[in-house]
């Protein structure tokens, strides 16, 4: 190729830009995507590095330059040339007809008018003023006859083109519109702002209005926020159509997005229809809208009918039967559900919401309800949209009376007073009965049976509802207390499957000491953690007596989880359905002896660290002090008669330690977790031999078809192995079969080792285990 034939940077970049244009158009405007994203993001980088090389072909309206970098200082305030109005409002059929017939009668026609039928969107309103095609300014309505200027933001939004599409553009043109947030964007924004906790939003609206106020235009552009046209106000350099759904149609052309719902429509009959149509769709919609919105469709009788009060003769909206109402909250119900979380319910006085009486609301989480400061005895907002389940979304305290009462969590499970129990900075708060509370028993006995847990054969969800229906069973105990002829007269069930039902139950009596305690269905137990406990403790009476301090020295098992654990078992509802499983003969089976690594753990430096982890009164003592002193001292008894001048620390430091051994009960406790340890230690096998892959991770991926995932992790475990769910750098082996995906992939990107199946069960093999 000749160099004549190579586009200069500033063709290149002009194809680029026109390419990128286009293809924004069939997405935002069109709803036809001509590409993947991943092809535009690739040609807008060749964009952006061609416009680095030649800062001087950098233009206003190029899609580089939708984010500014420096935030403003405040936004300036815009007279709009044409008065952004309001509408009239239409709130029934009848008062639709009226304005039908009042247009009817000023006009002066007696035959059909056509109007023009859109959603109206409930979002925020802006003006767009472009020149010569190029987005010079954005601004909000305000009160309608000046706002604020809010360029660049939107600038960021892609569904309002920097440059209008066509040849030859207006000279002036001012589009109005409305800003939206799409439902599934919200929820997207809202997970988002949780999980940096930072605030979230209430609804769609105030995210957007929100968002187009950032004065920092960088935020703006992470947020999802949508652009639809639907009116001009200007027009200059080129001649008006001469009807409403003309204007749409040229806007649509020169690349604005124009709402696809809107619908041309003959007579009011006609309109009424639209407005039945998307009231019913209205929840299947991906944003908010709060009624229709009608408009005379040709501009000479728009011009005839003229204003009234600052609002169109010519248009009105026609408003759906209002999303919130005020109420006073007279009360809060805890509920429990079927996995034991706790959530408030708000008892209303009645109140007519979206055309439904509503008594009750969800008020989320304690923490929603700290955050909002909502009392007993408020008056509050509610909300609901269709469907939705109604919410209190804000109180209104200037109506707050001066007995209004704090909510707090109940002290105790309301269906079954077993103890609460809420992660430290955790959201969620769970009753800790899992195993005998009403609220959720169906899904403890379902979990229970689950093929990973005890693996009952023929005990499905339908038969466990059934059984429960017909008061044959209330805990996971009563299982292996049935008998085969009640089961038998259950529907669809007969004393063949009574029979098989029983022997399985008879056959699941004899399970890995894992996969008993995962069946328990402990909150945050996993089969990985439930492992762990069993390799560390040797057996279930130790587990069931063991202190908070041993849990926290249980692999990969953190500050919560540990306190879950040991609140499950604290509570003597759980101990006695374990005691009735036990009493029926279900035998746990593990090998007796804990783990001599766990044990080698336990030391008092340990026991020490962990007390501080969990609110000992050493915030002035580091780690390696405690180490020091649990190496020095060996016994809690030696550390609490220690004499400080033979102290290895300062004799403050050991100050300090005394006192805090003094409080709480800390001295008891640590010396009943250093007498379980001793009691382990006495167990703990004295010599074991290094597994071959101890400390290694590695991670399972594909279809095996040899032996399957859950035999070769298991031989991976017997070999001292953790098998993880996912790649890392950490990584030190994967087994690919059939079909590997994403995991392969990565171990390839990350230099990590790779078996395929054939050389792992070779592997296997030289260690002993035959497939």
């Amino acid at each position: 190729m000749t160099s004549k034939n190579i586009p200069s940077p500033a063709e290149q970049i002009k194809q680029l830009r026109d390419q990128l244009n286009d293809w924004s158009y069939r997405y935002y405007v069109l709803d036809d995507p001509a590409v993947p994203d991943a092809e535009y993001d690739r040609l807008f980088r060749q964009l952006q590095a061609l416009e680095s090389e030649h800062p001087d072909l950098v233009s206003p309206d190029s899609p580089t330059q939708r984010v500014g970098d420096v935030p403003l200082e405040g936004f300036n305030e815009v007279r709009h040339a044409v008065p952004m109005l309001s509408l009239g409002n239409a709130f029934s059929d009848d008062e639709l007809r009226d304005f039908d017939q009042r247009v009817h009668e000023r006009l002066d026609v007696s035959g059909g008018i056509d109007y023009v039928a859109e959603p109206k969107l409930d979002g925020l309103a802006v003006s767009l003023v472009y020149e010569n095609g190029e987005l010079v300014r954005g601004a909000t309505r305000g009160d309608g006859e000046t706002g604020e200027d809010i360029t660049a933001n939107v600038r960021t939004i892609k569904s309002i083109p920097l440059r209008l599409r066509g040849e030859n553009p207006p000279a002036l043109m001012e589009v109005r519109g409305e800003v939206v947030m799409t439902h599934h964007g919200f929820a997207e924004l809202n997970r988002r702002q949780a999980e940096a906790e930072q605030k979230t939003f209430a609804n769609p609206r105030n995210a957007a209005a929100g968002s187009l106020r950032q004065l920092d235009s960088r935020i703006t552009a992470q947020r999802p926020l949508e652009f639809y046209a639907y009116s001009l106000a200007q027009l200059d350099g080129e001649s008006w159509p001469d009807r409403h759904s003309a204007i749409l149609e040229r806007l649509r052309q020169w690349g604005l997005r124009v709402n696809p719902e809107v619908k041309l429509c003959d007579g009011v009959d006609a309109l009424l229809a639209f407005y039945h149509d998307i009231l019913e769709r209205r929840d299947q919609l991906d944003y908010d809208i709060d009624g229709v919105v009608y408009k005379v469709d040709r501009l000479d009788w728009q011009r005839d009918l003229g204003f009234v009060s600052r609002a169109p003769r010519w248009a009105v909206a026609h408003k759906f039967p209002a999303q919130e109402e005020i109420t006073v909250l007279n009360g809060v119900d805890w509920q429990v559900g079927r996995t034991g979380a706790l959530t408030p319910v708000a008892k209303l006085e009645p109140v007519q919401v979206g055309g439904v009486t509503v008594s009750n609301a969800t008020l989320h989480n304690i923490d929603e309800i700290r955050r909002l400061d909502i009392r007993v005895g408020d008056t509050v907002v509610v909300y609901r949209a269709g469907d939705v389940i109604p919410k209190v979304v804000r109180a209104v305290p200037e109506r707050r009376p001066d007995n209004a009462e704090e909510i707090d969590l109940p002290a105790a499970c309301p269906v079954c007073g077993s103890d609460i129990f809420r992660a430290e900075g955790g959201v969620v708060a769970r009753c800790t009965g899992g195993l005998i509370c009403g609220a959720q028993q169906r899904e403890a006995i379902k979990h229970f049976a689950s093929r990973r847990a005890m693996d009952i054969e023929g005990l499905g969800e339908k038969l466990v509802d059934a059984l429960v229906d017909q008061q044959l069973i209330a805990t996971v105990a009563d299982l292996y207390r049935l008998q085969a002829e009640p089961v038998a007269d259950l529907e669809r069930m007969g004393e063949k499957s009574a029979a098989n039902l029983i022997e399985a139950l008879e056959h699941s009596k004899s399970v890995s000491l894992e996969r008993f305690l995962f069946a328990l269905g402990i909150l945050q137990i996993g089969e990985e953690t439930a492992k762990a406990l069993a390799d560390c403790f040797g057996d279930l009476d130790t587990i069931r007596r063991a202190p908070l301090l041993l849990f926290l020295a249980v692999p990969d098992v953190g500050l919560e989880v540990a306190k879950a654990i040991h609140a499950f078992f604290r509570e003597q509802h759980n101990e006695d359905v374990i005691d009735g499983l036990l009493a029926e003969g279900v035998q746990p089976r593990a090998n007796g002896h804990p783990s001599a690594a766990f044990v080698r753990e336990l030391t008092l430096g340990y026991f020490l660290k962990a007390a501080k982890r969990l609110g000992m009164a050493l915030d002035g003592v580091g780690e390696k002090s405690l180490e020091t002193l649990g190496g020095h001292y060996k016994t809690v008894a030696a550390l609490a008669e220690a004499d400080a001048d033979e102290a290895p620390v300062r004799p403050a430091m050991l100050a300090q330690v005394h006192n805090a051994l003094k409080q709480d009960d800390w001295r008891q406790r640590l010396e009943q977790a250093e007498a379980q340890a001793a009691g382990l230690s006495a167990k703990a096998p004295r010599e074991v031999a290094e597994q071959a892959l101890e400390g290694q991770t590695w991670v399972l991926t594909g279809t095996l078809s040899r032996l399957t995932r859950d035999q070769a992790k298991a031989h991976l475990q017997s070999l001292g192995a953790k098998v993880a769910g996912s790649v890392s750098k950490k990584t030190h082996c994967v087994v690919a079969g059939e079909a590997a995906g994403s995991k392969l992939t990565k171990a390839e990107e990350l230099g990590v080792a790779v078996m395929d199946e054939d050389t792992f069960v070779d592997f296997l093999a030289g260690h002993g285990i035959v497939v």
